[in-house]
Formats: C-alpha cells, sequence, structure tokens
C-alpha cells in the first residue's frame, strides 16, 4: 500500500474506479484544510482529481502531508469560519457540490484559557457554514467533522451514536454544540448533512508537541523519557488522520448514493483500547528505545475511560479501515523521525555556514 506522504499519485486505499470516478471534478469545499484532519482530506481530494476549495485562516497543509506541486491544483482562500458571507460566495462562486467542515479549535487546553474563540469558532462557525449551504441549492453533501469528547462521561461503554451528547468541558461542549446543529439542519431543513465522529486523530503533519505522539516521538528523538502528564492509564482508542480522511470521503459517497443518512452521526475509530502507557510503550519499542516514560499524574479535568463502537458505520456505509493501528502508528513515527532528521540537518548546515 503507498502511503508515502509525499506521493501525489495514485490513492492508497482507494476502492478503485468508482471512487475514482465519483471524486474527479467534483467542487468540494474543506474547512479547516490546514489542520491534521483537513490537512490528509485535502491530499486525498487532491489525489482523486476533486476540484477542490480550502478554505484556510493560517498557513496551508505541512507540505510534508501535502507536496507543494499538488496544493497547486487547490483554489486557497483565506478566510474565517465566521464569515458567513464569505462562504456563502465561496459555495455560490465555485458550485460547490460536496462540503467537508474540518475547521475548529481543536486544543484542549486553548478551549480552558479562551472558551470565547473556542465556542465562536466551533459553534458559530458551524452554524454559518450550514446556513451558507442551507442557502445554496447545489450543495448536495455536507460532512461535519465533531468528536467522541461530545458524548462526555458514560458508565456504559463503547460509546454509540444513540447515546447523549453530555460533554462538560468547555471543548466538549463546543463539539457537542456543533454536532446538535449539524442534526438539527439534517432533521429540520432536509440539509443532506452527516456527522463523524472520531476517535483521537493522530499522523504526521500534527507539529502539536504537547499531544502524545508527536511529543513521545520527539523527546526519544532527542534522547529523552517520553512524557506522561496523567497516570498513564487513561483509556483511549485512536484513529490514524488518513483513515479518518478516507472515513470522511468514503462517507460523503454513501450519502450522495443514499439519502436515508441525512441527518445521522457515525463514529469511525479502530476499536483497540489503549492506555496511555501502552501507547507510549508501543511508540517507544518502534523507535528501539529503552527508556521508560517519565508519569508525572498531572493531567485533570480529564475522562479516564473513552473508546467508542463503530458498529453503525460497518453496518450502514460498510466501512472498513484501510490500515492496521500498528501500521499507521509505523507510518506516523516514521514521518516524524524523518521530519525531526530534517531539522537536525538543517540546523547543522545552519551553524556550518553560520
Amino acid at each position: 500500500m503507498d502511503t508515502d506522504p509525499q506521493a501525489a499519485g495514485s490513492v492508497p486505499g482507494a476502492t478503485g474506479a468508482a471512487e475514482l470516478a465519483f471524486w474527479r471534478g467534483r467542487p468540494v469545499l474543506v474547512t479547516g484544510g490546514s489542520g491534521l484532519l483537513g490537512g490528509w482530506l485535502v491530499r486525498r481530494l487532491l489525489q482523486a482529481e476533486a476540484g477542490l476549495v480550502c478554505l484556510l485562516r493560517g498557513r496551508p497543509p505541512h507540505p510534508r502531508v501535502v507536496a507543494p506541486e499538488l496544493l497547486r491544483r487547490a483554489k486557497l482562500v483565506a478566510g474565517d469560519i465566521r464569515d458567513q458571507g464569505l462562504l456563502e460566495r465561496i459555495l455560490q462562486e465555485n458550485r460547490i457540490d460536496t462540503v467537508f467542515h474540518a475547521a475548529a479549535q481543536a486544543v484542549v487546553g486553548v478551549a480552558h484559557r479562551d472558551p470565547v474563540l473556542t465556542l465562536e469558532t466551533n459553534v458559530q462557525g458551524t452554524w454559518c457554514l450550514l446556513e451558507a449551504c442551507r442557502r445554496n441549492p447545489a450543495v448536495r453533501q455536507v460532512v461535519v467533522s465533531s468528536s467522541d469528547k461530545a458524548y462526555g462521561e458514560h458508565a456504559d461503554l463503547p460509546y454509540r451514536e444513540d447515546m447523549a451528547l453530555l460533554g462538560l468541558q468547555p471543548y466538549e461542549v463546543s463539539k457537542a454544540c456543533a454536532d446538535r446543529i449539524a442534526t438539527s439542519y439534517g432533521r429540520s431543513f432536509a440539509l443532506p448533512v452527516c456527522v463523524t465522529r472520531c476517535g483521537n486523530f493522530f499522523g504526521g503533519g500534527d507539529l502539536n508537541w504537547n499531544r502524545i505522539v508527536p511529543g513521545t516521538v520527539q523527546a526519544i528523538h532527542q534522547g529523552q523519557r517520553p512524557v506522561i502528564r496523567s497516570d498513564g492509564q487513561f483509556i483511549r482508542d485512536y484513529l490514524y488522520a488518513d483513515d479518518g480522511a478516507a472515513a470522511h470521503m468514503h462517507l460523503a459517497r454513501r450519502l450522495a448514493e443514499d439519502r436515508t443518512l441525512a441527518g445521522e452521526a457515525f463514529n469511525f475509530s479502530y476499536e483497540v483500547r489503549l492506555t496511555v502507557l501502552e501507547l507510549v510503550r508501543q511508540i517507544a519499542r518502534l523507535m528501539q528505545c529503552p527508556l521508560e516514560p517519565e508519569i508525572r499524574n498531572e493531567a485533570s479535568r480529564e475522562l479516564r475511560t473513552q473508546y467508542l463502537t463503530s458498529a453503525k458505520a460497518r453496518e450502514r456505509l460498510g466501512w472498513k479501515p484501510l490500515h492496521t493501528m500498528e501500521n499507521a502508528l509505523r507510518e506516523t513515527v516514521s514521518w516524524y523521525c524523518d521530519y525531526l532528521s530534517s531539522l537536525d540537518l538543517n540546523h547543522g548546515l545552519h551553524g556550518l555556514h553560520g
């Protein structure tokens, strides 16, 4: 399977000619293309030769995820997801057919420090986009990226799509609100929208070193013990960003085929439950590192156990992941090692010429 982040040719894991035929030339809008999920989604859509428009508030996707020569095929628009007038113009001028809404303030720590920004971006941004879509009859499919965090605390796990959204912390609440707004637009206005709730994303291009996967690889690469902020026993499940991108595209295509899916939410994950300590040790094993992690037991305001079932996506959508957790983690570690080594090389060359 070709999963080289630099590859600009075939689409890894594509289902064949029907998949390619569906996306080729189709006018698509992606919001949040510079984020982790958004970057991998942009890559897949461009490889499938979609007519892509990407709304960006900051930088474009990481060049090691979306090669610059590939990104030149896209129309990049700088703007704010809360600007409904801009969104309406983008949809109208580009005759957008399919919308992927991945724009969000996704850093939990920032959500605690600045809840207003988080609520404005994640909640207001969602209703502005959906209202723009409602007002444009050319839009045929909308997929809104929510989160497993929207579920909040439940005694009965794994999370199922029919469970209440009980998130209490600012980030959780923002995603739960956006989730319910999307469902409301689907049910109240017959907007063809679906919601995804995914496990914790990981993958190349995520340079938030406070997150467990990039932070662990960085520490080991620097010869340091990886740090675990919790007691190491928090349980989560995970999803490679490339699998997340493929799942969003699969859902949009199924929605085009089956309008009864409108207004529905779907979980996507590997259904592999790991403690944080188990995940860190897997990364250390892949990097052949004998160092034991430093467990600080400082984490607060986090649920101890969160994991999903993807049974509905398998049964209703015929979905299955393209990667295993083991292979996805191996590819991610390789991405970060190559990236960090390139930084070391550039720093060394700078020193030589300094």
